[in-house]
């Protein structure tokens, strides 16, 4: 069939297939950012390496996927979605498949960190733009609750998937099993999906432009996630990399500090020269014009808000399980898991009310049912706490997000383009990582205050021998939520030292929930900005998990590698 002779896009009935093919990328992207980091104590023994260093693998992801969204999403527009998806698919499959291979450190930051950044980077912003141009009308919500569904299974599962192959066969296989998917994936685009079509005059590359976002979205988001181990002013470690130390303890300020400075001077100047462009029709790679839609300005506003809250609870839910509970971190996945499956629930119910209540009603009751389910889990939160006491908190949170995120992007694309849904994707979802690593790093620094500040004063007012207070007092404000009982401490110790611990988490992790639950309130305040869309185009609520997924698992993941690391070879 000639390109002249085939059907318009909502007629076609390759549209279906279209959508399993994208589904099918996005719950690998999702796989990807949950699965390695249960395996990382064991890439740990296995690679004979510190923690530090792997952390930059799983750090690293997250900054190139960052970095490079927006000049993905522009890649997008001006070469077609589907030409772009296919080169970011390669690219995934090729870092894959290198991770899986590699035998050192640095290798495997190449394959995961580098390669499957950059193909992430390029696929996802091209999906969006191949469905929103793909379905039209009402299909557009039930593709997109579809893949959202799909995307909250692959999230929710992976702990544990990663937990299996890890305990049951090698590590590796979670980069194998990209390696199966990403050719099928890549054939399938070829045969199925559509051509974009090519406009009249191809827009050329802003190559400045896009310098200038991507060294300044690395920095700002980079201060955001790491401000907590290098120090928010004063710096409390070496910042080293590949053995060479870059910003040394010794210096007068954080190199924190620095970083944000250049973020805001860097982004602050591609403001400016982007608008320069855009008015003398020098083809930007980012149109702040497209701001004068109201659904784009303030769902991007409301994307931020959302994405400070709701990912908060997915930093605390880990530091209360495993640190306050004492959870294995494929325990913590299962607790979690009927969150994930309620995501499921709620995307596809969200996806149906928006042909009768509307796409901006669904967002509205959606962070409503987010704010009151973050709200119910905080006054739950105790050193005693259950999996059933939780269980109704989760549900609500998970619904609510099913219906928030899943239609969100329905708002902001509504009004967009078919020509520039691309870029706008891209800016999308950058909002998403910034708001979220905005809200890890507050969330962060306040569970860990509050946390520090009560277990000090318990173990001050404890029974403790003299040495052994002084000691934990030194450890607990050195490890935060990290803290071990130190050693030669009598068993009876241990488990007053535990309990203590265990009570300091409660108690910051409850105050750290209610302003999880504030931010989301208000998101839901912000939403009342946006007008009703006509179109309905919706997203995956995990496309914003994958990475951010990234920044807090990699902290999550530094206590589990911690604990092994002290407890010796046993796998937690």
């Amino acid at each position: 069939m000639t390109a002249a002779a085939l059907p318009p896009a909502h007629q076609d009935p390759r549209r279906w297939l279209t959508l399993v093919i994208v589904v099918m990328s996005v719950v690998i992207a999702a796989l990807d950012g949950t699965i390695l980091n249960v395996a990382i104590p064991t890439i740990l023994r296995e690679f004979h390496t510190e923690l530090p260093s792997l952390q930059w693998v799983v750090t690293g992801y997250s900054l190139t996927f960052a970095s490079l969204l927006i000049i993905g999403g522009r890649l997008g527009d001006i070469y077609g979605a589907r030409r772009v998806f296919i080169i970011g698919a390669s690219f995934f499959g090729v870092g894959s498949l290198l991770a899986a291979v590699s035998q050192s450190v640095p290798t495997l930051f190449l394959g995961e960190a580098l390669i499957e950044g950059i193909g992430a980077s390029l696929m996802l912003p091209s999906t969006l733009s191949i469905l929103s141009n793909t379905f039209q009308g009402r299909e557009r919500s039930t593709a997109f609750a579809a893949w959202g569904a799909t995307g909250g299974a692959a999230i929710a599962f992976g702990p544990v998937v990663g937990g299996f192959l890890t305990t049951n066969y090698s590590w590796r296989w979670a980069f194998g099993i990209n390696v199966i998917i990403v050719p099928i994936a890549i054939t399938g685009a070829m045969v199925f999906i559509r051509k974009t079509p090519t406009a009249s005059r191809q827009p050329r590359l802003d190559f400045q432009g896009a310098a200038m976002i991507a060294f300044g979205v690395f920095l700002f988001v980079f201060g955001l996630s790491q401000g907590s181990a290098y120090g928010w002013l004063a710096p409390i470690k070496d910042l080293t990399i590949g053995g060479t130390v870059i910003w040394p303890q010794s210096m007068p300020v954080s190199v924190i500090v620095v970083t944000f400075v250049l973020a805001v001077a860097i982004l602050t100047a591609f403001v400016f020269v982007e608008r320069a462009k855009e008015r003398s029709g020098n083809d930007p790679l980012f149109e702040f014009g497209l701001l004068r839609y109201k659904g784009f300005r303030y769902g991007l506003l409301t994307t931020v808000v959302l994405a400070m809250g709701q990912f908060s609870l997915l930093f605390v839910l880990p530091v209360l399980l495993q640190d306050g509970k004492h959870l294995t971190a494929a325990q913590n996945g299962l607790w979690m898991l009927p969150s994930g499956l309620l995501i499921i629930v709620g995307a596809q119910v969200g996806g149906r009310l928006t042909r009768r209540i509307g796409v901006v009603s669904v967002v509205r009751i959606g962070l409503l049912f987010e704010a009151v389910g973050l709200t119910t889990i905080a006054l739950v939160v105790s050193p005693h706490l259950t999996f059933v006491s939780l269980l109704p908190g989760y549900l609500v949170f998970g619904f609510g997000v099913g219906f928030a995120s899943s239609q969100l992007t329905n708002v902001i694309l509504s009004e967009i383009p078919a020509a520039k849904a691309g870029s706008a994707s891209g800016a999308n979802v950058t909002s998403r990582q910034i708001g979220a690593a905005l809200g890890i790093a507050v969330i962060g620094s306040l569970i860990s205050v509050l946390t520090t500040s009560h277990a000090t004063s318990s173990i001050r007012a404890s029974g403790l021998a003299p040495a052994l207070k002084a000691r934990s007092l030194v450890a607990v404000k050195l490890d935060g939520v990290n803290f071990a009982p130190p050693s030669g401490a009598t068993s009876r110790d241990v488990a007053e030292l535990r309990h203590i611990l265990e009570s300091a988490v409660a108690a910051g992790a409850r105050p750290a929930l209610f302003f999880a639950a504030t931010v989301v309130a208000i998101g839901a305040i912000l939403s009342l900005l946006i007008p009703r869309a006509s179109l309905v185009v919706t997203t995956s609520p995990e496309f914003e998990v994958i990475e951010t997924f990234e920044a807090f698992d990699s902290l999550d993941l530094q206590r589990a590698a911690t604990a092994a690391e002290r407890n010796g070879p046993a796998d937690r």
